[in-house]
């Protein structure tokens, strides 16, 4: 499965952004896909994420009624409507696919980040 990543880029703060990441690969479908983050000096953490079938999804509490996670199976592709926009949501957001959950372990691959900045 490979992954690229796109739509960052500089906002204010309350700003929207929409990130896509479009998933190539057979068996595509087969994979929950997820957006994580890393901000300077943190470690990546968990952001979203979206089950095979689009029936499930979760968030990290920080994003949660912010942030809304999708996917179309047309065209295998994963979206992250960002809305509201902090500060702290400045980060490097990777999209990554695997097994439906929160830990960096479950998802094996792993696409480009694109980079996100929020400006007060």
């Amino acid at each position: 499965v490979q992954l690229q990543a796109s739509g960052g880029g500089l906002v204010q703060a309350g700003d929207s952004l929409s990130l896509s990441c479009a998933a190539s690969g057979r068996t595509v479908s087969a994979y929950s896909l997820g957006w994580f983050r890393q901000a300077p000096g943190k470690e990546r953490e968990f952001v979203a994420a979206i089950s095979g079938l689009g029936s499930n999804t979760a968030y990290a509490d920080s994003v949660k009624g912010r942030f809304i996670i999708s996917r179309t199976h047309a065209t295998a592709t994963v979206y992250l409507q960002m809305n509201t926009l902090k500060p702290a949501d400045t980060a490097v957001y990777y999209c990554a696919a695997g097994r439906f959950g929160r830990t960096l372990s479950e998802y094996q691959y792993w696409g480009q980040g694109t980079l996100v900045t929020v400006s007060s």
